[in-house]
């Protein structure tokens, strides 16, 4: 059996501002035609299918083409709710559209149903897990501890009832316990949000959706395909794509990729003013159309730098400057650091600096827990 993984559309995103349905639409194009050559059994589109809970019209109005694409290839397609989705919105309508081969998973209940399809090695069973939270989880089993993501996931996992020697896949959207992490993706408090890769033991093969550069975690066979467009400049060197699986007979599972070539690239610039201006066509490659982030190394601003530079690169996103005035300021690098860094790291820090001493265990934990009650609040 054939499956195509595909995660995080964010469709009806907006990256400095720009809008991406246009380049949306196209690699959604691009997707198709790597479906008509490779001639998949399903789709599995592993959450973040929107970029906003409540998208705007023109987003729902593409995914809604896609999924009419994807149904007249007469291909069973699987989709999941992520973090950026409404569960609610995402779910509407599912019970309608199994008629014409798409699969919506519900809000999560608790128990979860697995659809069942069948190829010359027999049935393969495939689970719906929507983007979940302890307090999503938590209400279903009272009577157990859940604390945490890796809690909540083995919770719900082990409420599927798995039976290990059929072949079964899992669909969810949830960060993994070492995995890497892009700009583009929301960081919560100090890792509070990790899963531990052996609460997917049973499944054969697990279609992540939620973090933005494709890659495996743990095994090979649990993977995250990344997102079809770039939407970070952390991400600007990344090469997008479409992950392929071919599942034989029980323990034989081939994972390959399918690169993917958007309307617009994602780059950066970096030099002065003077040598910006010459570098519309550099290495063979043009740069007006691709989406810009330029570092001016001037020393002195540029008057109106941003206005200027857009009459040669008219897709420029974002401008800075790297100087001795902003390195005495603050360096690249500790910028960086700080990216990098969680909310309750970067909490500890500012506290050290303000009281000359750091925070004590039990404040730590104090501060953990009310980010974490304020991060699970969010939608």
């Amino acid at each position: 059996m054939k499956l195509i993984h595909l995660s995080d559309l964010h469709l009806g995103k907006r990256v400095n501002e720009f809008s991406m349905l246009e380049d949306q639409q196209y690699i959604l194009g691009v997707i198709l035609s790597i479906l008509d050559a490779e001639r998949p059994d399903a789709v599995l589109i592993a959450g973040d299918v929107y970029d906003k809970s409540v998208p705007p019209a023109e987003a729902m109005a593409l995914l809604d083409d896609f999924l009419v694409r994807l149904s007249q290839r007469g291909l069973q397609t699987l989709v999941i709710s992520g973090n950026h989705d409404s569960a609610e919105r995402v779910a509407f309508g599912g019970r309608l559209m199994e008629h014409s081969g798409v699969r919506l998973s519900p809000v999560y209940g608790g128990t979860v149903s697995p659809i069942v399809l069948t190829d010359e090695h027999g049935p393969v069973f495939f689970y719906l897990l929507p983007f979940l939270k302890p307090s999503h989880v938590r209400r279903f089993f009272p009577e157990r501890p859940i604390d945490t993501y890796t809690d909540a996931m083995a919770a719900a996992v082990e409420a599927m009832h798995v039976d290990s020697a059929a072949r079964n896949v899992l669909v969810t959207h949830q960060f993994v316990t070492g995995a890497v992490r892009c700009d583009s993706e929301e960081l919560s408090v100090g890792g509070a949000d990790n899963v531990d890769v052996s609460v997917f033991d049973p499944f054969d093969y697990v279609a992540l959706g939620h973090l933005h550069g494709p890659q495996r975690v743990g095994r090979d066979t649990v993977r995250y395909c990344g997102s079809p467009l770039k939407y970070s400049f952390s991400e600007a060197r990344q090469q997008k794509s479409v992950t392929i699986v071919e599942l034989g007979e029980k323990g034989s599972v081939l994972v390959r990729t399918a690169p993917l070539a958007p309307l617009r690239d994602m780059a950066e610039l970096r030099g002065t003013y003077e040598e910006v201006t010459r570098r519309s066509f550099y290495e063979g490659r043009s740069w007006q159309r691709d989406y810009l982030h330029i570092t001016l190394t001037d020393e002195d601003d540029v008057p109106d730098a941003v206005g200027k530079l857009r009459i040669l690169y008219p897709n420029l996103m974002k401008l800075d400057y790297d100087n001795r005035r902003t390195r005495a300021g603050f360096s690249a690098g500790e910028a960086e650091d700080a990216e990098r860094k969680s909310p309750l790291s970067l909490l500890e820090e500012f506290f050290e600096k303000q009281n000359g001493q750091p925070m004590s265990g039990e404040q730590r934990a104090l501060a953990a827990r009310l980010m974490e009650e304020i991060w699970e609040d969010k939608p």
